[in-house]
């Protein structure tokens, strides 16, 4: 499996693309900010072909490019149903004073043109790879992540693209419009610690990681 992944933006949004090997259709997850000339690389690198954009979650810093990149490649765009209104109107899910602060001016975005809604523990194939989505809200209310085999090395069984839910010693943050602290920490208890030490967390932000490594050592997981 080919993984290719570049922060972009100013929040350092990981952005992530899939593909089973080069020269193959692949998947773009979480095109943020400045997300469409490192997708193009990537594209242009591999000689890859967009197929589908999936969305972790509606925050801008995620979001914002997936217009752009779904349009541009006439690729479909993958949302939870309950984050799909941020699609159109994602400053719905900031505060007036973050967005003031973190966008510094006046944007507008519109939903690609062809759109699907996501469901919990839906099994998609998309450009030859299988992903498991799994709706985790907490950070917004349609947070989901996905999961996808990892036949490359023995000690990996998954890999788990994580949005805003886990990071590398942290979890997402539900202090914006539309996030739920006890909504997070029942989606940690359910969808994560349920996981196999050797899945292999790439996070929205930050560094990899692995559900064995935050199992052992991540603070809001021993809480639980």
């Amino acid at each position: 499996m080919l993984i290719a992944a570049f922060p972009a933006g100013p929040w350092g949004t990981n952005c992530y693309v899939v593909a089973t090997a080069p020269g193959s259709e692949c998947v773009v997850i979480d095109p943020g900010m400045e997300a469409t000339d490192g997708v193009a690389r990537v594209v242009e690198e591999h000689r890859l072909k967009p197929v589908s954009v999936l969305v972790t979650h509606g925050h801008v810093d995620h979001m914002f490019c997936v217009a752009p990149v779904a349009g541009g490649y006439d690729a479909t765009a993958w949302v939870h149903p309950d984050d799909r209104h941020l699609l159109s109107d994602p400053l719905s899910g900031m505060s007036p004073e973050t967005a003031r602060m973190m966008l510094g001016g006046d944007y507008s975005w519109e939903e690609p043109d062809d759109v699907r809604e996501l469901d919990d523990l839906q099994e998609l194939e998309l450009a030859g790879v299988r992903f498991v989505v799994d709706h985790t809200p907490g950070h917004t209310r349609g947070s989901v992540t996905f999961r996808s085999p990892y036949p490359d090395l023995d000690d990996v069984s998954e890999v788990m693209f994580a949005g805003d839910l886990l990071f590398a010693g942290s979890i997402g943050r539900t202090d914006l419009p539309g996030g739920d602290h006890p909504a997070m920490l029942r989606s940690l208890a359910t969808k994560v610690l349920p996981l196999a030490d050797d899945v292999v967390v790439l996070p929205g932000h930050g560094e990899q990681t692995t559900i064995g490594r935050e199992r052992a050592t991540n603070p809001f997981l021993q809480d639980l």
